[in-house]
């Protein structure tokens, strides 16, 4: 019998992904012997106020050059083709009934959003059909206790990089370089977003 894969779901606005993201990706995919991580970037993401500053074609092109050259590393671009919002559940369901039904799915969710989870759509049939792979940085509370049934901790190094922190950056017009990988770097610039 061949023995389950093991698949991490990444996703995000990834506006823009950013080192922070690869790490986290890269530590969670270390730590728990993941066989491949899926990089999904939202499309209309239902617990943020606003939508994307980027278009969804120019995001799924900053992730995917963001992640080239990780054999582990792949893209999934599902959420950004559907219409409305994208809820997990949903994303999770497509997955499996697209081949990914005998694969053991590991959702990856920061700290922060495993302390309201039980607001997600359908969160209890979600927690049925993947594990949660809770990411923490050192000071950022809540992780959940070794051992709960379904839960992997997976502690990750704190760095101080975010989306929003790049977007101001650039509104302010200073440099985001070295806070995302040199293929991102470029396309925000020939993009001009986020100014």
């Amino acid at each position: 019998m061949t023995p389950k894969r093991r698949v991490g779901l990444f996703g995000g606005t990834f506006d823009p992904p950013h080192l922070g993201h690869l790490i986290a990706a890269e530590t969670v995919c270390e730590t728990l012997g993941l066989d491949e991580v899926l990089w999904i970037p939202a499309g209309s993401p239902p617990h943020r106020a606003a939508g994307p500053c980027a278009s969804a074609p120019v995001r799924l092109r900053m992730v995917a050059t963001a992640i080239q050259g990780n054999p582990a590393f792949r893209i999934w671009a599902g959420e950004t083709e559907r219409e409305g919002p994208s809820y997990t559940i949903d994303t999770v369901r497509t997955l499996r009934a697209q081949g990914y039904a005998e694969d053991s799915l590991s959702l990856i969710v920061g700290a922060d959003q495993f302390q309201v989870f039980s607001t997600w759509k359908e969160h209890g049939t979600l927690r049925e059909l993947v594990r949660l792979a809770v990411v923490s940085r050192d000071g950022e509370g809540g992780p959940p206790e070794a051992g709960e049934a379904g839960i992997d901790p997976v502690p990750i190094p704190r760095i101080d990089i975010s989306s929003s922190d790049i977007r101001r950056r650039r509104r302010e017009r200073r440099s985001i370089r070295y806070l995302v990988p040199e293929g991102v770097h470029r396309i925000v610039e020939d993009e001009d977003l986020y100014v």
